[in-house]
């Protein structure tokens, strides 16, 4: 079992960035993949970068170039930086981590809301 807790959400302004981290605690960090989705309202949830424990990352179009994706395996944490953020960006994010033989995300974080003020 693996419990993942986010923090870093909040109230930005267009243009600006935020950092959002997760750390998770239950199961050897290194050996899981870790994803980032956010879902606003009225939309499904969707899947924005992912990162396995050698630290190759996914990102979706719709993020590439503005979020990071990192994790620190000494601290089991993986964050993601956000920059040049936009409204369009407002929904709540979701830390997400699967086996790395897996095809399925199986545990979630709480999630952490994003707003990004016009």
């Amino acid at each position: 079992q693996v419990q993942l807790v986010e923090s870093g959400g909040g109230l930005v302004q267009a243009g600006g960035s935020l950092r959002l981290s997760c750390t998770a605690s239950g199961r050897t960090f290194s050996y899981l993949r870790m994803g980032w989705f956010r879902q606003a309202p009225g939309k499904e949830r969707a899947l924005l970068a992912s990162i396995d424990g050698n630290g190759n990352t996914f990102y979706s179009d719709s993020v590439k170039g503005r979020f990071t994706i990192a994790r620190d395996n000494a601290k089991n944490t993986v964050y993601l930086q956000m920059n040049s953020l936009r409204p369009e960006d407002t929904a709540v994010y979701y830390c997400a981590a699967r086996p790395a033989s897996g095809f399925t995300y199986v545990y979630w974080g709480q999630g952490t809301q994003v707003t990004v003020s016009s």
